[in-house]
């Protein structure tokens, strides 16, 4: 007999309700456990301030005074930009190829989960995550270590827990964000390759154009290399880059956001890349962005801020216009120089002693500075013939040179020798009211030659100084027409315990005995005159007097100081000129404005310094002197005539040689700018051989002239020629008699005939 039984449904039923309760509970358990991290199990998971105000590594922006992007410093080049700025191609193709329900889940796809098997079973190219899940994943960084926890450490089981972090975090993203939102934070950090965060980065960096501009196939191009930015990089892999921007383009066809008669034609568009990654020495100021760099590291530090991260606005006082002029400038001149310097030098070397015989040691010990000699030393030990071998190998190279860079073959020692036959050069200029520094120039190429002369280097200002020796004796009662002799003086003084004796020379070597006035003097840059000032005044004086006007180097106290025997900075010297047409006020020399964060919000704005260094009858004499360089018979400034910048303007300046011609200065100043060059061999001992090529009216002053020139010319700029504030009052006599009659001063009249031989003449 057959036994038949009824299926029990409500049996079923209730073995379903058991087994759907047990798995949702412990999943409600899993969920539990993994947010508050139990046991250290699990790792941390973001909450609810970090979803609220979700934050990535957002490059940080250095920005002119004229609002032009002047470079960024980051970790991830990304830079943000709102929806309405990016192509609705872009949009289109983000949907299409990652998430073509976007609109319709909560954050996770259930139906897309379940059919990514069935999508690789046809070959159909589709993500499995939604465009939330991948903005979770790289917005919070949830596969980092500092996510993980005890578990996170084994297979399968890490797997399934950042899967479930993502998850939950990208149902709380759709909570509290909108699905435009969501786009926008995708496309805001997402990586493109070649270090390109966001489309913003990526669009400059591949297609030299802006979000908004992206075409169907550009956009379709970007979101393609998202599936693996390495494999569908559309410069290196550009074959495989086109097959899957062609896919991409169909399956916007299939979500019909683009028609299929336009497919036909776009997919037959070839790959057009305009590739540029950015980098720190691409652009202008790439000297001032690295002395910017050090400031801003320690202010972050100071402020806790992250310089690479946190996506800091830095606004400067740099006028991209006029830094451009700057670098032009000290190109067309540097270029000009450095031809003169090896035609003079051919066929010898330029590192010479005093008595201008070749330092023969000069590589060999400068070699030993080097990072590759340090580090063959390292690998093989001091005196190993292995150092010196290397050394001498010739190897392929590519190097500087002003007709651009060159690929050659040289031995770590040749190349060196070649590189330190260059000249360098360096110029600030500034405006003298504000203190704002407009531009800045450290050298003649960043890429190759790092280290700044504006503020890092100090170098003898030679006769460029001589401007605080007469300051001090106008400040003490002397007048522009007082007259001195050109005549030879004597300093007999103390250093170290040691009796010296100094003689300084003029620049020709000539003592004419001709009387003249201090402003003829300085003008003619007469080195006797100088030297005579500061016997009647006294080192102190000078000394003083520098400082108040703002240099803070130390300035030993010798005679040879009234000639610029002490090392100061181009920052300095421009700072301290500036308070001569600033009437008497010196204002420290700034060059950022403020910083921002990412939302505006002012984090630091710059207050400069300031103070009364001289009266203004006294700042106002020593513009009066500053122009005698140009107007005086025999100025050294006369040079500046060359150059269109004097019609209805007036323009002073002070040359400055040192001995040997080691340094080439020019100070120049007009109504608004005042503005410094140094021109120079990376090392002292290389230097021209004569005057007649290496004075700083030949080497530095044309830098300040063509500089002018351009900004002048510039219409952009506005600049206005004028003429330099007088008081209305003047209380110190600048009306000289047209004809001195010779005269000795009685104070140094006892010395005047002594001679010493092999002293230093700077001038």
């Amino acid at each position: 007999m057959e036994n038949t039984r009824k299926f029990d449904y409500q049996q079923l039923a209730k073995y379903i309700w058991i087994i759907g309760g047990g798995v949702l509970y412990y999943i409600i358990g899993f969920v539990i456990l993994l947010q508050i991290n139990f046991l250290w199990l699990f790792g941390q998971i973001p909450g609810i301030d970090d979803l609220e105000n979700p934050s990535s590594d957002q490059a940080s922006e250095i920005y002119s005074a004229d609002n032009i992007l002047l470079g960024k410093y980051f970790r991830e080049n990304r830079s943000p930009v709102d929806l309405t700025h990016i192509s609705p191609n872009v949009i289109k193709a983000l949907i299409s190829t990652e998430d073509v329900r976007f609109y319709e889940h909560s954050g996770i796809d259930a139906k897309g989960f379940f059919a990514i098997f069935w999508y690789m079973v046809r070959g159909d190219q589709r993500g499995s995550s939604t465009l939330s899940q991948q903005l979770a994943k790289n917005l919070f960084k949830t596969r980092n270590d500092e996510f993980q926890g005890i578990l996170g450490s084994v297979p399968i089981i890490n797997v399934l827990l950042y899967k479930a972090k993502e998850w939950m975090l990208a149902i709380k993203l759709e909570r509290n964000y909108t699905k435009e939102e969501i786009i926008n934070m995708y496309l805001n950090t997402v990586d493109f390759g070649s270090n390109a965060f966001g489309i913003k980065v990526a669009a400059r960096t591949f297609f030299n154009t802006s979000p908004d501009s992206l075409t169907i196939e550009q956009s379709a191009t970007l979101i393609g290399a998202l599936k693996a930015t390495t494999l569908y990089n559309p410069v290196f892999r550009p074959e495989n880059s086109l097959e899957r921007r062609n896919v991409v383009l169909d399956l916007m066809v299939q979500n019909k956001v683009l028609d299929a008669k336009d497919y036909d034609s776009i997919r037959k568009i070839p790959l057009k890349v305009d590739f540029k990654v950015e980098n720190s020495i691409d652009g202008i100021a790439t000297y001032f962005r690295g002395v910017l760099n050090k400031y801003l590291l320690k202010w972050c530090k100071e402020n806790g801020k992250d310089l690479y991260g946190d996506g800091l606005r830095i606004y400067t006082t740099i006028d991209s216009r006029m830094q451009k002029h700057a670098e032009d400038a000290v190109g067309e001149h540097m270029k000009v120089v450095q031809k003169k310097f090896f035609e003079h030098w051919k066929g010898q070397n330029p590192w010479r002693y005093e008595n201008k015989k070749e330092i023969t040691t000069f590589i060999e010990e400068v070699s030993k500075r080097t990072s590759t000699y340090k580090m063959l030393v390292k690998k093989f030990g001091e005196g190993h013939d292995s150092i010196n071998i290397v050394m001498n190998t010739p190897v392929k190279m590519t190097v500087f040179s002003w007709d651009g860079e060159k690929d050659t073959i040289m031995s770590p020692i040749d190349s060196l020798k070649y590189y330190k036959h260059f000249l360098h050069s360096g110029f600030m200029s500034m405006d003298p009211s504000s203190g704002e520094i407009k531009a800045w120039v450290g050298g003649i190429n960043y890429k190759y030659f790092k280290y700044d002369h504006v503020k890092q280097g100090r170098r003898q200002p030679g006769s460029s100084f001589k401007p605080f020796v007469y300051a001090a004796a106008i400040e003490k009662g002397y007048t522009p027409c007082y007259l001195l002799p050109d005549a030879p003086i004597t300093f007999r003084y103390e250093e170290k315990g040691e009796m010296k004796t100094w003689s300084p020379k003029n620049a020709d070597w000539i003592f004419t005995g001709d009387s003249m006035t201090l402003r003829q003097a300085m003008g003619r840059s007469i080195n006797s005159v100088a030297a005579q000032v500061l016997k009647l005044i006294g080192i102190d004086a000078v000394i003083n007097e520098a400082k108040k006007l703002g240099i803070t180097s130390k300035l030993e106290p010798v005679p040879s100081i009234c000639l610029g025997s002490s090392d100061v900075s181009v920052y300095e010297m421009v700072g301290a000129y500036s308070a001569f047409v600033n009437s008497g006020v010196w204002v420290e020399p700034y060059f950022i404005s403020r910083i921002e964060d990412r939302n505006g919000n002012i984090l630091h704005e710059v207050i400069p310094k300031t103070r009364d260094a001289l009266s203004e009858d006294v700042a106002y004499v020593m513009v009066h002197m500053l122009k005698g360089g140009v107007e005086e018979r025999g100025g050294t400034s006369q040079a500046l005539f060359k150059y269109n910048i004097f019609r209805g303007n007036e323009v002073g300046g002070k040359t400055g040689t040192t001995s040997n011609h080691s340094d080439g200065w020019y100070m120049g100043i007009t109504k608004n700018l005042v503005s410094g060059v140094w021109v120079g061999g990376e090392d002292r001992s290389i230097h021209f051989r004569t005057s007649q090529l290496g004075e700083g009216s030949k080497i530095a002053l044309p830098i300040f002239g063509l500089y002018m020139e351009k900004v002048y010319a510039d219409e952009s700029l506005n600049i206005p020629k004028g003429y330099f504030k007088r008081p209305k009052k003047l209380s110190i006599n600048i009306s000289c008699p047209p004809r001195p009659e010779p005269v000795l001063a009685d104070s140094i009249a006892s010395d005047s005939l002594l001679e010493v031989e092999d002293q230093e003449g700077f001038y």
